[in-house]
């Protein structure tokens, strides 16, 4: 399953404890002071990857933390630096840190300093002067930054495939990429979103196109119900909506505008989304109702595609109209 929210707790690490030694061997008795100083902890950082399960860890680990700094040791023997640690999280990242409500978006490799690790005490040796040339105290090593971070994933795709629960969306996008969804006929049955690559043969900049096919929406999905709105964030950073609606259905004008409602009550700037409508099934759709769907939504002035999964000239049709419309 999918986890594209999460809320974790990064720890830095501690500074190692500065020494008290003093110099005892067989030519010295009573040396002068030879403790070391502690290493640092090490900081927490965060980039991004090319893995949309890259969340997944988080399901059952809520902290995170870098690893101390070692203490120093007597011969002024400095302690170690604590590793740094770094977190991954996909590609489309929100990362908010809730102890001053400020955020950020991963979108790159860029390794980001999230907290910084303690300094190390010194010992005993850096003390040392003149006037106290045996010092017994040292410092303790210093406690590193603390942040409650809330992951949160948008996923990154050219084209959403948007529509009510078994209206197509899973079967076009095996039709149209390499992914492998699973296909049912009963509610719900994506219930997380699944991302395909279309090759983009003819696309200006040769990129491929990223798909993703997004959960089933319902009626009173931006309210919580069904999948609830979980899942509508993914929508916005796509470039074009694909909007199934099923051929099948007795009201075919209605399951468009639920749709459309539940979008702009969730954003209303996804109403502005260049969308494409496509009425599926249709290998099952008599000539009659498919005449009456063009009239329904002609008195819209939106335009509408139809598709089969059995038709590969309306399939490759259709990975054309992608194609010059994403360009």
């Amino acid at each position: 399953m999918l986890v594209d929210e999460v809320t974790i707790l990064a720890k830095a690490g501690i500074g190692g404890n500065g020494s008290i030694s003093f110099k005892r061997n067989a030519q010295t008795a009573r040396g002068g002071p030879d403790g070391g100083n502690g290493g640092k902890g090490g900081d927490v950082y965060i980039t991004g990857v090319n893995d949309i399960d890259a969340l997944q860890r988080f399901s059952y680990t809520k902290e995170v933390h870098a690893e101390n700094g070692v203490n120093g040791a007597k011969q002024n023997l400095y302690g170690r630096n604590g590793k740094d640690l770094t977190i991954n999280v996909p590609f489309g990242t929100l990362v908010y840190d809730l102890s001053n409500n400020t955020g950020f978006e991963i979108i790159n490799g860029e390794k980001i300093l999230i907290a910084k690790g303690g300094k190390g005490g010194r010992g005993n040796n850096e003390f040392k002067s003149a006037t106290n040339q045996a010092p017994r105290y040292r410092e303790l090593g210093e406690k590193g930054e603390e942040k409650k971070l809330k992951l949160e994933l948008k996923l990154i795709a050219d084209i959403g495939i948007i529509g009510l629960p078994n209206a197509g969306k899973s079967s076009l996008l095996s039709l149209l990429t390499n992914a492998h969804p699973k296909i049912g006929n009963y509610p719900f049955t994506t219930l997380e979103p699944n991302l395909g690559v279309m090759p983009a043969l003819t696309r200006s900049n040769g990129d491929d196109l990223i798909i993703a096919d997004i959960p089933g929406l319902i009626e009173g999905a931006s309210g919580g119900k069904g999948l609830g709105d979980k899942f509508l964030r993914h929508i916005e950073r796509t470039k074009i909506l694909v909007h199934c609606i099923d051929g099948l259905s007795e009201n075919i004008l209605n399951d468009y505008e639920v749709i459309r409602t539940e979008l702009g009550q969730f954003n209303r700037k996804l109403l502005e989304k260049k969308e494409i409508i496509l009425i599926t099934k249709i290998d099952n759709v008599l000539e009659e109702k498919i005449e009456e769907i063009k009239k329904i939504f002609k008195k819209t002035k939106k335009d509408i595609y139809f598709i089969s999964i059995y038709d590969n000239n309306l399939v490759e049709k259709f990975k054309s109209l992608l194609m010059s419309s994403i360009n």
